[in-house]
């Protein structure tokens, strides 16, 4: 179950990169980030209040919501200024292994994969990496300062899955809850802070943003609740392929073709899901 919560994860984020990419194209990505989280802790919010959930009792699970929200900000302001100032084959697998930050760490701390699911974290990885197409010898213009951004993503966006993981060991709801709000605060702050040079969002776009935000908040609640019932070092690896879902919706709805490298890629993540889920 835990396995297929992860996947279902990654799915989803994907979907949601690929929305996200695509309503970036019209409005600044502070507003698309302001907006789609505004609306999705609106929605979180209607679903906890239906649900009897809204509060959970003080503890730690704050201050790990709070890193997780800080850190997920700031990590898809990194990867979005990356995405735009490089080139994306690099950025897109080099901002994915983010996921290996809560590995390292719960492995550290006394998670014992087995060697089927090692393996087939190692191949996800590769797979990722390998979908994606990078192209480390673009010499393009500003491909240095790109890298770098893309290298700080990764270890945000790794902080934050395992902040996550961690304060959803005490309340899930709560944790969504709190790394919501934290996120909201941070993004409306930056999108107000540029509002001048922004094109006003349309109700054209509302839709598309409301999308945007539910796909990113169902998959951060599937892999919350996976986190809970499996071992993060294995579950993180498999919540983070979304790039390899990013490329074949890029395939189908915008046209793009994919390289032997890149299809060799997308299988070998397909293998390395099942051998961690077989694990």
């Amino acid at each position: 179950m835990s396995a297929a919560l992860a996947l279902l994860a990654s799915a989803l984020w994907g979907t949601s990169d690929f929305l996200g990419g695509s309503v970036s194209r019209r409005l600044r990505a502070a507003q698309v980030l302001a907006v789609s989280q505004v609306l999705s802790a609106l929605v979180l919010l209607v679903v906890l209040a239906a649900t009897g959930r809204v509060t959970s009792p003080p503890g730690s699970w704050i201050g790990w919501s709070v890193v997780a929200g800080v850190t997920w900000a700031a990590a898809m302001g990194a990867l979005y200024t990356a995405l735009a100032r490089g080139t994306m084959g690099v950025v897109a697998p080099i901002a994915s292994c983010g996921m290996l930050v809560p590995v390292v760490v719960s492995v550290a701390g006394g998670e014992r994969p087995g060697a089927l699911q090692l393996l087939g974290a190692a191949l996800a990885v590769v797979g990722v990496v390998a979908a994606a197409g990078p192209d480390l010898t673009s010499s393009a213009r500003g491909q240095g300062r790109a890298t770098a951004l893309a290298l700080l993503a990764a270890l945000l966006f790794g902080i934050e899955i395992y902040a996550l993981a961690r304060g959803s060991e005490v309340t899930v709801s709560g944790s969504l809850l709190g790394m919501r709000l934290s996120s909201v605060v941070l993004v409306v702050a930056v999108a107000l802070a540029q509002r001048r040079r922004s094109t006003p969002v349309g109700g054209r776009d509302l839709l598309p943003l409301l999308g945007l935000g539910v796909l990113d908040l169902a998959a951060t609640a599937a892999y919350a609740l996976a986190s809970t019932g499996g071992l993060v070092s294995v579950v993180a690896v498999l919540a983070s392929l979304y790039p390899a879902v990013t490329l074949l919706l890029a395939r189908r709805f915008h046209g793009e073709r994919l390289s032997r490298v890149q299809a060799g890629g997308v299988g070998v993540v397909l293998a390395g899901a099942v051998l961690c889920a077989l694990g």
